[in-house]
């Protein structure tokens, strides 16, 4: 049984998770936390359960998801995990916080780590998370699955009866349904699903009343 535990994080209200099992080996996931009060918070969690942090992966690399990284590499000496077609993005996490929020900031970023793929698994513990490509939020966008438990950490591909934004760069509405449709409606109904902003929802609740992706009649 996995033990999840949510922060929400900066002024985007972003979702951070970390995720652990009874090993006491832990993945931090979307870690948006801008503010030394909400990184004391993650970090508090993390020792008073004396996990251990194996990972620390990304969905995807818009400015509010990576906030944290920095901590997260300064204090356990972890990479950020993500996507290669993420990378750019990555890099440019100044200019996108100034489009957006209309903010300067000086970004001080670690080094990319392991590249995922489709496919690929991440381990900790007693469990896995399988890699979903699901683009069009952005080019890298990807969920995180754990079948066992049945769980799904959606990041911004998918809300609670709806998705996500497609109209920043590199955003692909049409990719976006696709993947949805073909890699994540197919999982079982019973799976809850951990987006990066907002409530959790199920798949079979958004196979039902997503106005994007349900079935038309």
């Amino acid at each position: 049984m996995i033990e999840i535990k949510t922060f929400t994080v900066n002024m985007i209200e972003e979702n951070c998770y970390v995720v652990s099992d009874p090993t006491g080996e832990a993945v931090i996931i979307d870690c948006g936390a801008l503010t030394p009060e909400e990184q004391d918070e993650i970090y508090s969690y993390i020792r008073t359960k004396s996990l251990t942090l194996k990972h620390l992966i990304c969905t995807h690399a818009h400015f509010d998801h990576i906030f944290g990284v920095e901590f997260i590499h300064r204090t356990y000496g972890l990479r950020p995990e993500m996507h290669a077609a993420d990378m750019p993005l990555y890099a440019q996490a100044a200019q996108q916080t100034r489009a957006i929020l209309g903010q300067e900031s000086s970004w001080s970023l670690p080094p990319v780590g392991t590249k995922l793929a489709g496919g690929d698994t991440v381990t900790f513990g007693k469990h896995r998370f399988a890699v979903i490509e699901t683009p069009g939020h952005t080019p890298g966008g990807v969920c995180f699955h754990c079948a066992e438990e049945d769980v799904l950490f959606s990041g911004d591909s998918l809300f609670q009866c709806s998705i996500g934004r497609t109209d920043l760069p590199g955003g692909d509405g049409k990719a976006l349904v696709d993947s949805l449709r073909s890699r994540i409606l197919t999982l079982p109904e019973e799976t809850t699903v951990w987006p990066g902003h907002g409530p959790a929802t199920h798949i079979g609740y958004e196979r039902k009343y997503n106005p994007y992706l349900r079935a038309k009649a």
